[in-house]
């Protein structure tokens, strides 16, 4: 299958390196900056293994990138999915599939917008990798596996082949869901960042300024466990009203395996994945000030906060913890 990667951050260094590498597939990239590429990208994973993998092509220009392709599949931030579909649209052949790596990011709602209605949609409920850059364009690092991915087909009659097509190229069993809010409505990153942002910075004021950078998960507090808790209270009590299977999204604390906010804030401080990662914060003179450009605000808010957010007022579901977090973030975005 022609099969093309769009976007080369983490993970599209990440998912392009790892399908490459089993020489199965003619893997072609989508990105701003191809200049910047080796045809050959290496993806080290946990256990020391080094995969290398021979790119097919590597484009700027969105027909060439898309053209004949099977698969598109984007590795995107929220704010960037509207931009790339629009290009794309007008070269995609009849039967090619367009996904997302992740659909808490508002990819089903902006693809049924910007896409002709008979264009195939898939998009997976968390990211299939935990996934670093080590050297732009060059080389990158697997972090984590999942057990198992969950996956949501839109608009596509048989679609056991195309789940199955992906299952093989991710090399991890892949279960479906029964429609895109279940993938979409996702307690992960839209409510996990958000929280752990709002503890840190919410009574910040203009010329505050930190002497250090906190570690974002390593230091997680019981304050932003809770408020984690909170927002997802709130949302399984949307989810009771939406058209989705019970359990579709597993409550925070039965994800984490634990029983309170005490439990849940040591559980993220010991996560292997997460060391290290710091706080979104930028350089002044002084010290540190919270970056407000950084993606955590400009993915996670609009296009994962405010979404649920604004589900739960069409819906009637009362969310005032969600409402408050949403609030303060895209206030900080103006």
């Amino acid at each position: 299958m022609r099969v093309c990667i769009c976007g080369g951050g983490n993970l599209g260094h990440v998912v392009a390196g790892f399908i490459a590498a089993q020489n199965l597939h003619e893997v072609i990239l989508f990105t701003r900056r191809p200049e910047q590429w080796s045809r050959q990208l290496v993806v080290a994973t946990p256990s020391g293994e080094e995969l290398s993998g021979q790119l097919y092509g590597i484009y700027s220009d969105p027909q060439k990138a898309v053209s004949g392709a099977d698969i598109v599949l984007l590795c995107l931030p929220g704010f960037s999915i509207h931009e790339v579909l629009l290009q794309i649209k007008d070269y995609l052949k009849p039967s090619t599939a367009v996904g997302s790596v992740v659909s808490s990011t508002g990819f089903f709602f902006e693809a049924m917008n910007v896409l002709p209605p008979t264009t195939s949609l898939f998009g997976f409920q968390r990211v299939p990798f935990i996934s670093r850059l080590v050297d732009y364009g060059h080389r990158a690092r697997l972090l984590g596996y999942k057990d198992c991915l969950h996956l949501a087909i839109e608009r596509l009659n048989e679609k056991e082949e195309l789940r199955s097509a992906l299952e093989t190229m991710l090399r991890t069993p892949i279960r479906l869901l029964n429609n895109h809010y279940e993938a979409s409505l996702s307690n992960s990153n839209p409510l996990l960042h958000p929280s752990r942002l709002y503890s840190l910075w919410h009574n910040w004021h203009e010329g505050e300024v930190y002497s250090r950078i906190p570690l974002f998960y390593e230091e997680w507090t019981e304050e932003a466990a809770r408020l984690y808790i909170d927002m997802d209270n709130e949302l399984q009590a949307l989810l009771q009203v939406l058209p989705v299977a019970p359990g579709c999204v597993m409550p925070i604390l039965e994800f984490y395996e634990s029983h309170d906010a005490e439990s849940l804030a040591r559980k993220l401080r010991s996560i292997t994945a997460f060391k290290g990662i710091a706080a979104p914060m930028r350089k002044v003179d002084e010290g540190y000030v919270p970056d407000f450009n950084s993606r955590y605000f400009r993915e996670d808010f609009p296009f994962g906060l405010e979404i649920l957010a604004r589900l739960a007022q069409e819906k009637g579901i009362p969310a005032p913890t969600i409402d408050r977090v949403c609030e303060w973030g895209m206030s900080c975005l103006n």
